[in-house]
């Protein structure tokens, strides 16, 4: 017991103070204990009540974009194809077929023309002086023919009689026929100046399309001269020159027998049509040098798309497989094993099949085997896809569609 005052007092007052701190902190220690166990039970009571699930598989790979498109049944040709080159029916290098000067220019240049239409005229007049001197030297001559004739049929009638001699009836006889030979020559100067007087007008000999005017009007011209006037050419109908490979000539003959083939033009690049037409010409022989054997085909040309010297692609029509199965050219893949194709399950699954491309032309491959006309396939964006893996259609593309795309 504390007593005031005592030099012990503040020792006790001390050890009292000491005592209530730690008391409280054992409390403390004890609440803080029991807020722990509370939470550690909670804890526990919430992972005992969850409820458990099986473990879920991880999401497979997503669909993948594709455009899709059918198979379809068409009839397709079967040709060969050539390079050739486009050559007028008929090529004419007007000339001058008679010395003179140019006085008058009667077309324009690039001007379609019949045959017979004026193209130049020469000065005329020189060529009618000579004809009208021809004409006039056949009256004179035709005057003493007259006279002789005369006298020769007196001496007939006198030489019997002996008042003529058989000298003078010979030398008159022989002076008639003399002149009846002139007579004939003059006929020949008459009919060769009018001739060279037609000449003169100088006209086209076929029907056809002018070139460029070579000659200009005021020129003197000379048929000695190698230089043409002006170049006609006529280009309906027109020819393709073109070569084939000769291993197809048995069947190019074969078929050409039955029935003319039919010949296709297209522009240089191979993706337009110009023209049809048919074969015309098979030749003789193989060029040896180059393995190849000449054709020719001739086409109306009507709307003038072929013209001549222009380069050209020739397909030459075979035969034609009907209801041939097609598909976009794109749509075939090339694999270790060949050709392939994925074709499109109603689950919107693929399936990699193998394919026999017979041909493939415009845009389309002709599928000889393994496809069916009808049946969904991958035509863009089968790069990303294996055997079994699903789709996404975006979009459709019919074959028609793509070759129109292709073609241009």
């Amino acid at each position: 017991m504390s007593r005031a005052g005592s030099p012990g007092g503040p020792c006790e007052i001390t050890n009292g103070n000491v005592d209530t701190e730690m008391g409280e902190i054992k409390k403390f220690r004890i609440i803080a204990g029991l807020a722990l166990a509370v939470a550690l039970g909670g804890g526990g009571w919430y992972y005992a009540e969850r409820p458990t699930h099986a473990a879920s598989p991880p999401p497979g790979p997503p669909p993948v974009p594709v455009t899709a498109g059918v198979a379809e049944a068409r009839d397709m040709p079967v040709f060969v194809r050539g390079l050739g080159t486009v050559q007028a029916y008929n090529t004419v290098s007007v000339k001058t077929r008679v010395d003179g000067q140019i006085v008058k220019v009667l077309f324009t240049e690039g001007q379609e023309v019949k045959a017979g239409d004026p193209l130049f005229q020469i000065d005329p007049r020189p060529f009618q002086a000579a004809l009208d001197q021809a004409v006039a030297q056949k009256q004179r001559d035709e005057a003493q023919l007259a006279g002789a004739q005369r006298d020769f049929a007196r001496y007939s009638k006198l030489v019997a009689s002996g008042f003529q001699t058989r000298q003078s009836y010979e030398d008159q006889k022989a002076t008639v026929e003399q002149l009846e030979g002139a007579v004939k020559a003059d006929e020949a100067q008459i009919e060769n100046a009018r001739l060279n007087l037609g000449y003169a007008d100088i006209r086209s000999p076929i029907d056809g399309r002018t070139g460029a005017r070579l000659v200009d009007i005021g020129n003197f011209v000379q048929a000695s001269q190698a230089t043409p006037l002006v170049t006609i050419t006529q280009l309906r109908p027109i020819f393709v020159s073109f070569t084939v490979p000769q291993d197809a000539l048995d069947e190019i003959r074969l078929n050409q027998a039955k029935a003319p083939l039919a010949v296709l033009a297209y522009d240089s690049g191979d993706k337009t049509l110009l023209s049809q037409g048919k074969l015309s010409l098979i030749d003789n022989a193989i060029d040896p040098s180059t393995g190849t054997i000449h054709l020719k085909a001739t086409f109306e040309n009507k709307d003038e798309r072929l013209w001549p010297g222009e380069f050209v692609s020739a397909r030459l029509v075979l035969s034609v497989r009907r209801n041939a199965v097609t598909v976009p050219a794109q749509t075939v893949m090339q694999g270790a094993d060949g050709p392939y194709v994925y074709t499109i399950k109603p689950d919107d699954t693929v399936e990699r099949r193998a394919v026999q491309v017979a041909a493939t032309q415009d845009g389309l491959a002709v599928i000889a085997k393994g496809l069916a006309a009808g049946e969904r396939v991958v035509v863009d964006g089968q790069y990303r896809l294996t055997n079994g893996a699903k789709v996404k259609i975006v979009s459709e593309a019919s074959g028609a569609s793509r070759t129109a795309a292709a073609a241009g």
